[in-house]
């Protein structure tokens, strides 16, 4: 007998079967999470409509209500937050807000969608029960190639939040991309939008989604300096410590800053690797090193650690019993019972961090000493342009592979590791985000007197790897795609699809992707981008290989 659906969620890679997600999500968030996630999203487009309403009127809509829209789309990407209580008090923000823009905007609730009138339920149990009655999906049976083009641009969007948060706790807003956020979630009430104008759509989202990761780019750098090439720590030392993961550079900054002198040690974990290499953050002493490695292995890695752990943007799993103790979250992070650091007036206070820090008193002794080369941002990478150009005229250097992207559990992605190790000597890994930890440990000498193996940086540094990419087409004076470059990307949550669409905006093409494709992507749109942009599914790492150093002709 079939178990009622209560949920339905397959925004990541890892979800049920490679279908979806319909009574418990891979991910650990339950079922009425997964529906106060969807009833939030479908306020959010409530929201983006009346904005959009107003702007047209010529009426301002207030930069709070941006960043609400931000936030409260950041909250819903996977593995953020868990916690039933966050999602109850955003919708009750999201209420106030849809209500102040209905006044603004004046329509009558006769030409209004339902996103707009729907109005939440007073008490908790009757959110909940409305939220299991709402469909963000509408379209799944009647047209499914175009809710696959929606839903893509819905986890788009997603993704790109993640890149305006991180710019915007950095001071650092644009209109273009902030207002264009009210275009995309509005377009997914249009059921007058046909395929080409979807796809046009995604296509203009990919271009602003490039400006938001250009923002982001240009907040870390103005902020935090330019990366450079590091040597980073990877082994433990004696002492008392904390361990920050997700992506927040800002919040390492404050952490750093309230840990200074205190005795306790400061560890980047995951995708806060990159951190080690930013002058304005490595000039800190504490900020001793990298703990562990990808987001997926934490449950092995935090269990009975004798330190603190913070986890500052998403990559949160559910906390075992033998760390949940010692972990805290703050920004948009949480899980229901874990302590959550809030912000005041611009800041945190992470005392409790470390006072806790002190009282596990940290490893014992020192590890004998590992370390790894990081910090090949685009500045770093590009002031070797000329010898790259050389190289490759002479020879030197065959080809590059950017292997990279979203890590996560499901079997398959050792083809990663197999890819970057069995690639030829004589060519380069360029390599960013959680992706890399399958192989960065790994000796892979150097070329033309370069590293073979360049980390790029976060999933939040796609901008370096694309400006590289560009700069390279220039400098060789022909287009991406003609470089002897290839793309060799895995996925796992939204900020993967973002980044896919700003490629596939740009016209590159040829990109390799896996270990298994979206489940939102439908035959008929899947048959598309093949044939648009010969998106190819990841198969042997050997036969892949061949592939491209070796084409048919």
């Amino acid at each position: 007998m079939e178990c009622p659906v209560s949920m339905f969620c397959y925004q990541c890679e890892q979800t049920s079967r490679g279908k979806g997600c319909v009574e418990f999500g891979v991910c650990g968030k339950d079922a009425d999470v997964a529906v106060l996630q969807d009833l939030l999203v479908y306020q959010l487009q409530g929201i983006a409509f009346l904005a959009a309403l107003s702007l047209q009127q010529g009426k301002a809509v207030a930069n709070p209500t941006h960043r609400f829209v931000v936030d409260g789309l950041f909250s819903t990407l996977t593995n953020v937050n868990f916690d039933r209580a966050f999602f109850i008090e955003a919708l009750k923000q999201s209420q106030i807000i849809k209500n102040q823009l209905i006044t603004l905007s004046a329509q009558s609730s006769a030409s209004r969608p339902a996103e707009v009138n729907f109005v939440l339920p007073a008490d908790e149990t009757g959110i909940v029960t409305a939220a299991s009655k709402v469909n963000i999906r509408p379209q799944a049976e009647s047209a499914p190639d175009l809710q696959s083009l929606k839903d893509t641009l819905l986890y788009g969007m997603k993704g790109m939040a993640a890149y305006a948060h991180h710019a915007w706790v950095l001071g650092y807003q644009e209109d273009e991309v902030s207002l264009w956020f009210y275009k995309g979630l509005s377009a997914m009430l249009d059921d007058t939008l046909g395929l080409n104008e979807l796809v046009s759509l995604l296509m203009e989202f990919g271009q602003v989604n490039l400006k938001c990761m250009e923002l982001l780019d240009r907040a870390n750098t103005t902020v935090f300096g330019h990366p450079e090439p590091t040597q980073a720590l990877i082994s433990k030392k004696k002492g008392p410590f904390i361990v920050i993961s997700g992506h927040d550079l800002h919040d390492l900054k404050q952490l750093l800053e309230q840990t200074a002198g205190s005795g306790v040690n400061v560890y980047t974990h995951g995708e806060m690797l990159p951190a080690l290499a930013y002058p304005e953050l490595k000039k800190y002493p504490h900020l001793i090193g990298n703990y562990g490695s990808a987001w997926q292995n934490q449950q092995r890695e935090f269990n009975n650690l004798p330190g603190v752990i913070l986890m500052t943007t998403n990559c949160l799993m559910e906390p075992r019993p033998g760390y949940s103790d010692r972990i805290f979250t703050t920004g948009v992070v949480g899980w229901a019972d874990i302590p959550f650091i809030p912000e005041k007036d611009g800041k945190k206070d992470f005392s409790i961090l470390i006072q806790k820090a002190l009282q596990l008193g940290g490893w014992e002794e020192d590890e004998k000493e590992q370390r790894i080369l990081v910090g090949f941002g685009r500045q770093s990478t590009l002031s070797h342009a000329g010898e790259i150009v050389d190289a490759v005229k002479t020879g030197q250097i065959r080809h590059f592979f950017l292997v990279g992207g979203c890590d996560g559990a499901k079997p398959g992605r050792n083809y990663y590791t197999d890819f970057a190790t069995q690639a030829p000597k004589d060519t380069v890994i360029l390599t960013l985000a959680c992706g890399k930890y399958r192989f960065n440990k790994y000796d892979f000498g150097s070329v033309a007197g370069l590293p073979r193996l360049l980390d790029i940086g976060q999933c939040n540094d796609a901008y370096s790897a694309i400006q590289i990419a560009l700069t390279l087409a220039n400098a060789f004076n022909c287009g991406v795609n003609e470089l002897p470059l290839t793309l060799v990307l895995s996925w796992y949550e939204q900020k993967a699809v973002c980044i896919l669409l700003t490629l596939l905006s740009l016209g590159i093409k040829n990109i390799y992707l896996g270990p298994t494709l979206p489940a939102f992507i439908t035959p008929n749109v899947l048959n598309f981008l093949v044939e648009q942009f010969n998106i190819k599914p990841i198969s042997n790492a050997l036969a892949d290989l061949a592939a491209v150093l070796e084409p048919v002709h």
